[in-house]
């Protein structure tokens, strides 16, 4: 192997040159001329000069200070991604060897831990969802929204999607990602001002060639939709209902998306047992009802007998194109997200039902309190009247961004200002608590606001 500038390459100059003139060109470089000169860099690249492991570690160490930590702040941001407690066990179980390094288990006969485990996810989520098969997971949230619109698709023979607008925006946009340029027309319905919900109206207007109607619930506003209604709606319209679950902890205590006429159900799983860890990685969940089975997506593990007839797992159905014929399959994913989807096993088994429950409960009582507090400041009013979880929008009198800025100045990560991607909330924030902000964290939260928007008007008299 011979070292060329800063890539060690594996092939010799002889090796290339052979290369080279069996392509018929007389460089590597003569492959680049087919990209524009000014997208070429023509100089060295300006790198520093390389450092020890021991300079790195504390280069390294130096800029990790610069990041806020939920541990040393007080954090009610949501929007897709939740500050939930981890019990320690979680992380102690899927660091054993025998789940930390299995990889696919092809072979059933050595990979009945891995095979078991993912047959307990799926059941999981069949149970929370009230749907009747579960896939063994996907990348995250926002690919299962897109995947679930594709499958849509392909079991309705229709290319007409529509997309709540108080669905995440980046599930949105992804899901739109996946639809670009396969003849699928999408729309993006309007929600209610006042309630903060999907308007139904909306879907009974359209026209019959719809796929899917994809819903969040609770949505991005953290409001809850009326998802009956919606399922009737849309299933006049020949088509079926999606919903997505951003906050998967809802789940615990609100009806199961399965028992209000949803058709796929989908969602982010990170609040089972994986931390928030910079965005990733995440767990994206599917299940389905059993006559759509086959247009799922992924792999799904089945129970059943050995030829003693002791109980065993194995993969049932997998649909990726490795497996199958390539025509055939129904997307391109390569794998699950094994690990991710064992942490929330191991989180759903340590909580148990009545602990979900409780856990939920709390989570409810927590926004509650929060956001009776912030009302409680006279330059602070609720955006919406819809019901909610643990999230919740509230406007304020001013600039949000500089609002929060001033919170986290006082350690406090106050919310998501919405105006990035509701240019007509420009005053609006998402704020959101979990079991982990405390009352005294509340309290401060109230008390701080009131404190800035006393100086704030001060300084206006002056």
């Amino acid at each position: 192997m011979e070292k060329r500038g800063f890539t060690c390459i594996p092939h010799t100059d002889e090796e290339i040159a052979r290369m080279c003139g069996v392509v018929g060109i007389a460089s590597v470089d003569e492959l680049l001329n087919v990209l524009p000169g000014e997208l070429r860099l023509t100089r060295p690249l300006r790198l520093p000069e390389a450092l020890s492991e021991q300079e790195v570690g504390s280069l390294l160490r130096d800029m990790s200070r610069r990041n806020t930590s939920t541990d040393d702040c007080s954090c009610f941001l949501g929007a897709g991604a939740y500050n939930h407690y981890i019990p320690s066990a979680v992380d102690h179980i899927i660091s054993r060897s025998e789940f930390y390094t299995a990889y696919t288990p092809y072979q059933p006969e050595i990979s009945q831990g891995t095979l078991q485990s993912i047959f307990e996810y799926q059941t999981f989520i069949c149970q929370l969802t009230g749907m009747e098969v579960s896939n063994a997971s996907l990348y995250d949230g926002a690919s299962a929204v897109a995947e679930a619109v594709l499958m849509a698709g392909r079991i309705t023979g229709k290319n007409h999607v529509l997309l709540s607008s108080t669905l995440h925006p980046e599930y949105r946009e992804t899901a739109l990602t996946y639809l670009e340029g396969g003849g699928v027309s999408s729309r993006v319905l309007p929600y209610c001002p006042e309630k903060g919900t999907t308007m139904i109206q909306a879907v009974e207007e359209c026209k019959d060639d719809i796929a899917c109607l994809v819903v969040q619930h609770p949505n991005f506003f953290g409001s809850l939709e009326e998802i009956e209604a919606l399922s009737r709606a849309v299933h006049d319209k020949g088509g079926l209902l999606v919903v997505a679950v951003a906050e998967p902890l809802s789940l615990g205590i609100l009806k199961p998306p399965g028992e209000l006429g949803c058709d796929i159900v989908v969602g982010e799983g990170q609040s089972f047992g994986s931390p928030l860890s910079f965005g990733g990685p995440y767990l994206g969940f599917m299940a389905t009802r059993e006559r759509y089975l086959r247009q799922m997506p992924g792999r799904i593990v089945g129970q059943t007998v050995d030829r003693n007839g002791k109980r065993a797992f194995c993969l049932t159905l997998a649909t990726r194109e490795q497996h199958i014929r390539r025509a055939r399959a129904t997307s391109n994913i390569c794998t699950n997200q094994g690990l991710s989807a064992l942490a929330c096993t191991v989180y759903l088994v340590l909580l148990g039902r009545k602990g979900l429950m409780e856990l939920s409960r709390l989570n409810i009582a927590k926004a509650a309190y929060l956001r009776k507090r912030l009302l409680d400041v006279k330059e602070i009013s609720a955006a919406f009247t819809s019901p909610c979880f643990n999230e919740f929008v509230i406007e304020v009198d001013g600039d949000p961004e500089g609002f929060l800025e001033e919170l986290l100045e006082h350690g406090i990560v106050g919310g998501l200002s919405l105006g990035r991607f509701y240019p007509e909330l420009d005053r609006h924030i998402l704020v959101t608590a979990t079991e982990m902000n405390t009352k005294e964290e509340i309290d401060r939260y109230g008390e701080v606001a009131e404190g800035l928007f006393a100086r704030s008007i001060e300084e206006t008299r002056r």
